[in-house]
């Protein structure tokens, strides 16, 4: 069966016009992809490639998380793509997080679980993080403060409190991950949670939630009652 390049494709089949005629939600995940592979090899387009790396790695999020060793071994996608997608990941993390830290306050819960999944979900190494909120909850800023192996991370509750402080934080949010993807928390978790209160307590910074994130979702203390 031929394979013919995009460009002489039919005009209503191209992803690109397709994508500018009804938008981007138009596209199938092989279609959006191609986009940013910009074209095929010799004897496939830049769609089949597309749906040769999303077989390869399941989905998606499995090729945007897939190492460059791993990916490189694809014919046609070599450093140049492969760091063209992550830069892609990339943008949509920092919109997340510029759409929260320029809004009017917390919507709810899922805005910061939303951003958080993208941040932390495919992490290989455990990283606890911090929201730093105004008054009005506001978003200062987000940081990653401890990085540790896939068994777990050491916390320094005076490095958050130096941290918050250094925000001008009236409150923050905590988060780190499960590389296992199981969210459910820990005794050590819970613990660290009781020792980060006590120390943001005396310098009247209010904990809102600690959220511990999963492969599939979030797992929030407030929610359970934990705080």
């Amino acid at each position: 069966m031929p394979h013919f390049p995009i460009c002489r494709w039919p005009v209503s089949e191209r992803p690109r016009e397709r994508l500018l005629r009804r938008g981007p939600g138009s596209l199938s995940d092989a279609e959006l992809l191609a986009l940013f592979l910009g074209s095929g090899t010799p004897g496939q387009s830049a769609v089949d490639l597309a749906r040769q790396l999303l077989g390869r790695f399941d989905d998606l999020r499995g090729v945007l998380s897939a190492d460059l060793a791993s990916a490189t071994r694809v014919p046609g996608l070599g450093p140049a793509r492969y760091a063209l997608l992550q830069a892609a990941l990339e943008i949509s993390r920092r919109h997340l997080e510029q759409t929260l830290t320029r809004g009017p306050g917390l919507a709810g819960p899922a805005d910061v679980q939303r951003f958080l999944r993208a941040r932390l979900r495919d992490r290989a190494h455990e990283v606890f993080c911090c929201l730093y909120l105004d008054n009005r909850h506001r978003v200062i800023a987000f940081e990653e403060l401890f990085r540790g192996t896939i068994d777990g991370a050491s916390v320094h509750p005076r490095e958050v409190v130096k941290q918050a402080l250094g925000h001008n934080a009236a409150a923050v949010i905590l988060a780190h991950n499960h590389p296992s993807g199981i969210a459910e928390p820990s005794q050590a978790d819970e613990l660290i949670t009781r020792r980060l209160r006590s120390g943001l307590g005396l310098v009247d910074i209010q904990i809102l939630d600690h959220l511990v994130v999963g492969d599939t979702g979030c797992v929030s203390f407030a929610e359970r009652g934990l705080l």
